[in-house]
C-alpha cells in the first residue's frame, strides 16, 4: 500500500467515480490510476468499489471505511511535508484561497503583493465564489483556508479568525431621488429596485431579516456575486446598489455612497482554517497582511492545539485601512 494509492483512491471518490476525470486532477493517467487502484484491491483482499462493466458504479461499504482512513493518513503526510518545509524555511510552495468576488478584489491585492514581495516563489491561486460555495471548496481540501464574511454569526467548518468589520453601503447615481438623502431608511429603500450581492436571494439572509423585522419586502430587481457587476447595474439605471464598503473607489465619482440603515447589520469577514492542518509559514504571512493585528505565533499556537483562540478585537474596514497604507508601497 502506498500514499500514491490512496492519493488515487480520494480522488477517484471526490471526482463522482469517473476515473478520466481523477486522473486529471491528479495529473496522472488513466490506465495507470486503474493498475494502481486493482492492486490496492489485490492487497487489501476486498473490492473498493462495485462496478458495472468498466465503469465503477458505487463505492462498497469497505471501500467507505478505507476512504476515511486514506483521508486521514494523507492529510498527516501533508501535515509532515509542511512542517519539514516550514522547519528548512523553504520558500517554495502554492498557496490556495476560496474566498469571495469581493475579497478577492478589494481586499487580498495588497496582501497578495505583499506576500509576494517576502516569498517571490510562492505562487498563489484565487477561487473566486459564491458565499454558499466557499467553505465547501474548504471541506474538499480543494483550499488551504478560507475568506469570507457573515453578518453576525461564527462561520463553521474550521478555525475561524477575525480579520475586519465592515457596513454595508447604498449606492446610487447623482440624479437619484436617494442622491441627497444622507441615510436612507429601509422604508425608502423599500420603494426602489435593489441590485445586491447573490446571496440576498436566500430567505435567511441577514438582508431580508432586517426588512422582514420592519414588515418590509425587499425588491431585488438583480443580483450578482460581483461587486463590480453591482455597480455596472446601478449604472445602468437597473436599481439602488447594495454593497460592501470596501467595493468603494476613489474611481466612483459618478455614483453616491449613502450610509447603510442601521438595522442591516455590521459584518465581519473571517478567515477559516482547516482543523489538525499544519499551515506553511507563507499562509500565516498572508494572513497577518491581511490583518496587522493578528501574532502569527498566535495563529500556530491555535492551529496547533496548544492554546484557546482569543482573538485581538477585529478593526472596522476604516481602521484596516490606515493601517495598511503605512506599509501598501
Amino acid at each position: 500500500m502506498t500514499l500514491t494509492q490512496l492519493r488515487y483512491l480520494v480522488a477517484i471518490a471526490d471526482s463522482g467515480l469517473n476515473i478520466t476525470l481523477a486522473a486529471e486532477r491528479v495529473h496522472a493517467t488513466q490506465p495507470g490510476m486503474s493498475k494502481q487502484l486493482k492492486q490496492l484491491e489485490d492487497e487489501l483482499g476486498f473490492l473498493l468499489f462495485a462496478r458495472k462493466g468498466r465503469s465503477l458504479e458505487a463505492i462498497t461499504s469497505g471501500g467507505a471505511q478505507v476512504l476515511v482512513h486514506a483521508r486521514r493518513l494523507l492529510a498527516e503526510a501533508s501535515n509532515i511535508r509542511a512542517y519539514a518545509a516550514n522547519q528548512r524555511n523553504d520558500a517554495h510552495g502554492r498557496l490556495v484561497l476560496a474566498t469571495t468576488h469581493t475579497q478577492a478584489r478589494f481586499v487580498l491585492p495588497h496582501a497578495v503583493a505583499r506576500l509576494k514581495r517576502n516569498y517571490p516563489q510562492v505562487s498563489v491561486h484565487l477561487m473566486p465564489t459564491a458565499d454558499s460555495e466557499v467553505l465547501n471548496l474548504l471541506a474538499s481540501g480543494d483550499a488551504d483556508f478560507a475568506l469570507i464574511s457573515t453578518a453576525g454569526h461564527v462561520p463553521e467548518g474550521g478555525i475561524a479568525v477575525p480579520l475586519f468589520r465592515w457596513q454595508r453601503k447604498v449606492l446610487v447615481p447623482r440624479d437619484h431621488p436617494l442622491a441627497s438623502a444622507g441615510a436612507p431608511t429601509l422604508a425608502q429603500l423599500a420603494e426602489f429596485p435593489l441590485v445586491s450581492y447573490e446571496s440576498s436571494i436566500r430567505p435567511d439572509s441577514s438582508l431580508r431579516r432586517a426588512f422582514a423585522a420592519e414588515g418590509l419586502e425587499p425588491q431585488l430587481a438583480m443580483t450578482a456575486r460581483d461587486a463590480d457587476l453591482i455597480k455596472t447595474y446601478v449604472r445602468a439605471g437597473i436599481g439602488v446598489g447594495l454593497l460592501a464598503e470596501m467595493a468603494l473607489t476613489a474611481e466612483d465619482t459618478d455614483l453616491v455612497a449613502l450610509t447603510a440603515p442601521p438595522s442591516i447589520p455590521e459584518c465581519i469577514a473571517w478567515a477559516v482554517l482547516p482543523r489538525e492542518r499544519v499551515l506553511r509559514d507563507y499562509a500565516t504571512e498572508l494572513l497577518h497582511a491581511v490583518a496587522p493585528q493578528l501574532d502569527r505565533r498566535d495563529v500556530r499556537r491555535v492551529l496547533e492545539g496548544n492554546v484557546e483562540a482569543d482573538w485581538p478585537t477585529p478593526p472596522t474596514w476604516a481602521e484596516l485601512s490606515e493601517t495598511i497604507a503605512t506599509y501598501v508601497i
